[in-house]
């Protein structure tokens, strides 16, 4: 059974393999959709009325958040410490200024006020409170943790399934097997060929996310997309495309972007300390093979 809907600018598609009644797969479907919709809800910094955005605008007094955005904020800050700010969340004026800020329903734009310089430092979060502070007029981005968050969610709900698949733009979990009972095969977008794939995998019971300049592109800039460092507001471009797999969605997705902004010996390191794998491909189209992948034969 596969269902499609459109969430986060992103076709999600769950694919389920199953022997339950059809009742009960279309219901336990539609509770992993919903975690979209919360998601989102929680997180968008397209939408004025989101909850990240609506706490954004309360500058220096603490502010109560759900789950649905302090899970994903405080793994991105975590990853921001990791990167010594070369991940960092606070880059969304940046990003709204460079024309990635158009809602992808209304059409609507935001333009936000955000002071000069502003880094994950002046992001607070308070744990036992679960609370919200910045301690500056800024916007914060969680283009590169939401959508994993989503999708590790939506694969709670789906575990009980012999196999699933929770599929949101090409960044997914698999879990189980196919209805061969064999792992998943996923291919890997190639980058330069939207409808062709440059390599295979499988998995089973693992993420995979990837994080490509061939995704989002500013035409008016050459060589900018949407993966930008914050420290010098350029885009890199060693890469075309980095790959993750990891345990989970929201890690796979965080480190893909943030193996995408440092070196390739930093990413390369990054990876082992991590034991995750990496696919990092070139722009004449090198696929460099990391971390987990070195001692893999698949």
């Amino acid at each position: 059974m596969k269902k499609t809907r459109l969430y986060m600018d992103t076709v999600v598609d769950i694919q389920v393999v199953t022997e339950k009644s059809k009742e009960e797969a279309e219901e336990k479907i539609d509770r992993a959709f919903n975690t979209f919709k919360k998601v989102e809800q929680a997180c968008s910094r397209f939408t004025p009325s989101s909850e990240l955005m609506q706490a954004c605008q309360i500058v220096g007094t603490p502010v109560e958040i759900s789950p649905y955005l302090f899970e994903p904020l405080s793994f991105a800050i975590e990853v921001s410490k990791m990167t010594a700010g070369l991940f960092d969340p606070t880059v969304g004026k940046v990003m709204e200024v460079y024309g990635f800020n158009r809602h992808y329903l209304t059409g609507d734009i935001i333009e936000s006020v955000a002071a000069d310089s502003v880094t994950y430092h002046d992001i607070v979060l308070e744990y036992h409170a679960r609370t919200l502070t910045v301690t500056k007029d800024l916007v914060i981005d969680l283009g590169a943790v939401a959508k994993g968050f989503a999708i590790d969610l939506a694969a709670q709900e789906l575990k009980d399934f012999e196999g699933f698949v929770v599929n949101a733009g090409g960044d997914l979990y698999a879990g189980g097997h196919d209805e061969n009972g064999e792992p998943w095969k996923i291919g890997i977008q190639h980058p330069h060929q939207k409808n062709s794939i440059i390599d295979t995998i499988e998995i089973s019971n693992e993420a995979i996310c990837t994080s490509g300049s061939y995704e989002r592109k500013n035409r008016a800039i050459p060589n900018l997309h949407h993966l930008v460092n914050p420290k010098t507001k350029c885009s890199p471009n060693d890469w075309v495309s980095c790959s993750i797999i990891a345990p989970f969605a929201m890690m796979a997705d965080a480190f893909s972007t943030a193996a995408f902004l440092l070196s390739e010996e930093e990413s390369k390191k990054l990876m082992e300390d991590l034991n995750v794998k990496g696919m990092l491909i070139t722009p004449n189209l090198q696929i460099v093979k990391a971390g987990g992948f070195q001692n893999d034969n698949k």
